[in-house]
Parts: C-alpha cells; sequence; structure tokens
C-alpha cells in the first residue's frame, strides 16, 4: 500500500508525517510519499525524509492520485477528493460538525473519511488520540506566550530591593490542557489557582502544586468521555460570580473551555474583564469556536479599556510545529500500525472495531457513522 503525505496551506505550520513515523510506517511494508518541502516549516528538511526512504513528489496532484492512503492536518478541499482512487483512506482533522459537505463529497467518490477529532476516548485508542496530544501542547504554549506579554515576572524573587512576589495565576478547565498550563505555570514559580465544575479532578490539580477552586453549583458531573457535563443557566451565573472573586486577583486567566463541534461556552464575561487589574493577561484557547472570553478575536491580541490583553490566537499549538508535527504524526501512524496485517501488508478495515466505529465517517460510498447520517 502507499501512503502519501501533503503539504498544509500557509496558514499551518504542522506536518503530518515526520521522518522518525515514516521510518516507523516504512518498516511496516508501506511504501511511502511526501509532498516536497512539506515539513519545513515544522523544521523538518527533505534531507531526513530521504533519510528515512520516504519518496519526495513535487506534484501532489500524482501522490494523490497513487495513495491508497493520506494523511494530512487540515481539512481538505471538496475537490480533493476527486484525484483519490476508490477507497482510499483520508486521515486529517476533517471538523465534520462545521463541513458537511466534505462528508458527502467522500461518500460521492467512495473515499473513506477518518475524522481524527472522533477518536474514542478509549485506554486502547489514547495514543491515536490527536485531540489530546495536541491540546497538551496548546496548554503548555499557553503560558509560554502569556509570560513573554505579561509586565511581572512569574516567580517569586528574593533580592536585596526587597522580595518579588509570584505570578497569580487561574486555569480555567481542567482538561488536558488545563493540567498542562497548571505543570508549566507552576514549574515557571507561579501560585496557581484552578477550577472546574467536576470536582473529581481536585485530586490532579493538587497533585501538581495548584489550588482548586471549590464553587457549589449542585449537581454536576461529566459525560462518558471525560468532559464536563453543561450547566444550567443559574449555575453558570453562580460560576461566574465565584471565578470574578479569582480573577480579579489574577495576574494572568487561562480558559480552556473548547467544545468540539461545538461553540464555546462563555465563560469570562466582560464585567469579569473589567474586575481584572491593569497589565493582567488572558488566553483564550478556545478563540478558533468562539471564544470563553467576552471581547476576544480569533486571531488578534486585544487590549481593553482598563489594560487588559485577551490573546486570541487560534491553534496555539500550531506556534510549536515541531514536536505538534511529532505527536500528531504518532497518533496517525499508530492508528496505522494498530490496525496493520503483517502478513497481507494491507489495513485490517472492519468498521465493527470500536476504535474505527467511532472515527471512520464514510465508507462504501455512503456516510456510516452514526451521527452524521441523517445529514448527508
Amino acid at each position: 500500500m502507499r501512503l502519501f503525505c501533503l503539504s498544509e496551506k500557509p496558514d499551518e505550520t504542522r506536518v503530518a508525517l515526520t521522518p522518525e513515523t515514516a521510518a516507523k510506517l516504512i518498516d511496516l511494508g508501506l511504501e511511502v510519499g511526501l509532498q516536497t518541502g512539506a515539513g519545513r516549516r515544522s523544521q523538518y528538511p527533505d534531507a531526513l525524509y530521504r533519510e528515512a526512504g520516504v519518496s519526495l513528489i513535487d506534484d501532489p496532484s500524482r501522490g494523490l492520485a497513487e495513495a491508497d492512503i493520506v494523511f494530512r492536518v487540515r481539512k481538505p478541499e471538496v475537490s480533493d477528493f476527486d484525484g483519490l482512487k476508490a477507497n482510499a483512506i483520508h486521515l486529517s482533522l476533517l471538523d465534520p460538525f462545521n463541513a458537511p459537505e466534505l462528508l458527502e463529497a467522500a461518500a460521492s467518490r467512495d473515499v473513506r473519511a477518518v475524522s481524527m477529532e472522533m477518536m474514542p476516548r478509549t485506554t486502547l485508542a489514547q495514543k491515536m488520540d490527536v485531540l489530546s496530544s495536541q491540546a497538551n501542547l496548546a496548554g503548555y504554549f499557553a503560558v509560554i506566550r502569556a509570560a513573554e506579554r505579561m509586565d511581572r515576572m512569574m516567580p517569586m524573587m528574593m533580592t536585596p530591593a526587597g522580595t518579588i512576589a509570584p505570578a497569580r495565576v487561574f486555569v480555567i478547565g481542567v482538561g488536558v490542557a488545563g493540567l498542562q498550563a497548571i505543570a508549566t505555570a507552576k514549574r515557571l514559580g507561579a501560585r496557581v489557582d484552578a477550577f472546574d465544575t467536576r470536582p473529581v479532578v481536585e485530586e490532579q490539580v493538587r497533585s501538581l502544586g495548584a489550588k482548586f477552586v471549590k464553587i457549589d453549583l449542585g449537581e454536576t458531573g461529566q459525560t462518558d468521555q471525560g468532559y464536563a457535563k453543561e450547566l444550567t443557566p443559574e449555575q453558570i451565573e453562580t460560576q461566574r460570580k465565584g471565578m470574578a472573586k479569582v480573577c480579579a486577583q489574577s495576574d494572568l486567566v487561562i480558559t480552556t473551555a473548547k467544545l468540539f463541534g461545538r461553540p464555546a461556552p462563555r465563560v469570562v464575561t466582560a464585567e469579569m474583564v473589567a474586575g481584572m487589574k491593569p497589565g493582567s493577561v488572558i488566553v483564550d484557547l478556545a478563540a478558533e469556536t468562539g471564544g470563553n472570553v467576552e471581547g476576544t478575536r480569533v486571531h488578534e491580541e486585544v487590549v481593553t479599556d482598563n489594560g487588559v490583553t485577551i490573546i486570541g490566537t487560534a491553534n496555539l499549538e500550531a506556534c510549536i510545529p515541531h514536536h505538534a508535527s511529532q505527536v500528531y504524526a504518532a497518533n496517525l501512524a499508530n492508528l496505522i500500525e494498530h490496525f496493520w496485517d503483517k502478513e497481507s501488508k494491507t489495513l485490517n478495515w472492519d468498521l465493527t472495531d470500536e476504535i474505527l466505529k467511532g472515527c471512520v465517517l464514510t465508507d462504501g460510498g455512503q456516510v456510516v457513522h452514526e451521527r452524521f447520517r441523517t445529514s448527508s
């Protein structure tokens, strides 16, 4: 089988294949091709791919026409499916809830479209979970970006001129990104508070040396996938009042409530921002899906009238593309390896398997995923 990895659009710095993962796939028995220059923005030069045994292809249309498997980061254009073979497998971040036309196009062209965002949140599929691997990096870089923008330093410092107090950081949402933001801020010496509607995460917060902010919201919980359940309007108001007090004393606030397939919930209101100190910084990790913070502008940094900087940079993980590409490519390669038949040198493509059932959206000329059938 032949695998081809495309170069991404100019606004995407990551690549879906690294030399290391390419060598791993070649060892399995795959023929691997890459569009020339695809790894340059992630600091993976063509020479490293050649050394790994990858064929560099200048014309992406030729690479697509020959491919049995296609790797990419971002979702394709509808026209990108035209040149693919019947039954070709296309793996990427498909954004299926916002791009139903892609599913229709993939089905009509008999392409097997795999949405990496739909990977089940199970122990077995953890090594293929791109949302978690990328969120981990985004949580780290949110702190690094904020530290550079802040007008004060993170750690406490004892000097002959007096003691510098540590920065106060408030992380809202303790999923993968939130936990990494907490850990990074603590490493930099900050005093960290964190809040989540799921009381079950308190132990994780405390294990990282942070303080868990308790706000009595009544009955809350989490979904089977580990996400926080939606709150009632009354619970949301109670939550905002409790968080406003912590925001007011914080130098940095990081919001992480980014929901796949749905608009981001409004967590921090303009009133809460107005109560924060001049020079404080907010990093909104959900900017791309509408923002958790009132006043966030995607791809922009906004300074409010009271001197608070709101960072709405989308796709923060792409700001560190070398390692973001490393883990993303590993997730894709792990999926291929998991279903690879060493004897026949093909994939065991069984849609009754729980992993494939969760992430394969089109197969056999139709939309097969239960969450999208009615819209196809």
